[in-house]
């Protein structure tokens, strides 16, 4: 009986120790599925990567005449509410003149019609905008003269309020260096206010306010940063921030080239709008087509370029990617 007891006892530990180390594989196991790297979690949705560009382009491009807007320029931006597309845009009639802001609309996001009272503002020199609503306001941020960026407002998308230059901060309240900080891009929630801004487009920092009246940075290195590949090599700047599933998208104009001389389209991802992993198949749109951003299309994004053309471009089907 005591020999039938020894071995049972001995059988009885050993099926323990069989159990407690499957149970530590499987500890090890779920540890290798939920310790994911940062670099390999990071989602690009075909959705949001993918696009057609339509035949009908280019869209919209300036009148080619003797007029204020015989050329247009830089980021432009698009609104669609209520079935009605607004634009935004940078118009000039020379490289001397000062750059004015010119306003129209489209109800299918092809065929624009120009505001018959443009430009709607040309008090101080506005280019390189986006816009945003908030609690029936239009905030534009915008770029000025000598790249300095600016707010404007309006409550009818058409008469501007200049607010003049923003206050930006170092992280540790002092002021910024004397130099540019241009294209810059609001991104708005909890109230609070995130600036994203370049300088000579070397970086792309990240400044907050709660007031619009002080905007300190997050840190004072970039958030996004030139390379180190090729695309965005010698230069970066963000045009529009999304929210899609829980992740912060932004798309950002690239290029490899030191005078400038070609644009693309890039996108990168963020949980937290600080740290930004850029998508590995960037450009998703190159041969200058930059300055893009997403507009809403259905239960999808259309995407529109510009810079001295605005070009729209589809979402493209899985099947035919």
């Amino acid at each position: 009986m005591t020999a039938r007891f020894l071995v049972l006892t001995s059988l009885m530990v050993f099926l323990l120790s069989c159990k407690d180390h499957q149970k530590t594989k499987e500890n090890a196991n779920i540890e290798q599925l939920t310790v994911v790297s940062p670099k390999d979690s990071v989602p690009f949705p075909f959705e949001l990567t993918h696009f057609q560009t339509s035949a009908e382009n280019p869209v919209f491009t300036g009148t080619g005449m003797d007029t204020w807007d015989h050329k247009i320029r830089e980021r432009g931006y698009i609104l669609k509410e209520e079935g009605t597309y607004h634009m935004w845009y940078t118009g000039l009639n020379n490289e001397k003149e000062p750059l004015a802001l010119g306003y129209a609309t489209s109800l299918d996001g092809i065929a624009w019609k120009r505001y018959d009272n443009n430009p709607v503002f040309n008090e101080s020199w506005t280019e390189d905008m986006m816009v945003i609503k908030v609690d029936g306001t239009y905030h534009m941020f915008a770029e000025g003269k000598n790249d300095i960026a600016h707010r404007l407002t309006s409550t009818d998308r058409i008469h501007w309020t200049d607010h003049g230059s923003l206050d930006i901060r170092n992280a540790d309240g002092s002021p910024l260096s004397e130099g540019p900080y241009g294209t810059p891009t609001v991104w708005r929630e909890n109230n609070i206010w995130y600036l994203f801004y370049e300088r000579n487009d070397l970086g792309i920092w990240l400044a907050t306010s709660k007031d619009l009246k002080v905007w300190t940075n997050a840190q004072d290195e970039p958030v996004i940063t030139m390379g180190p590949e090729a695309y965005d090599k010698y230069g970066v700047a963000v045009n529009q921030i999304i929210k899609y599933k829980g992740w912060y998208y932004a798309y950002y104009h690239g290029t490899p080239f030191e005078d400038w001389s070609l644009w693309s389209t890039n996108v990168a991802a963020s949980k937290d709008l600080l740290h930004w992993k850029k998508y590995p198949q960037n450009p998703i749109m190159e041969e200058n087509r930059s300055s893009g951003i997403l507009v809403p299309d259905g239960d999808l994004f259309r995407l529109y370029t510009m810079h001295d053309k605005v070009e729209v471009h589809f979402p493209k089907s899985p099947e035919k990617n």
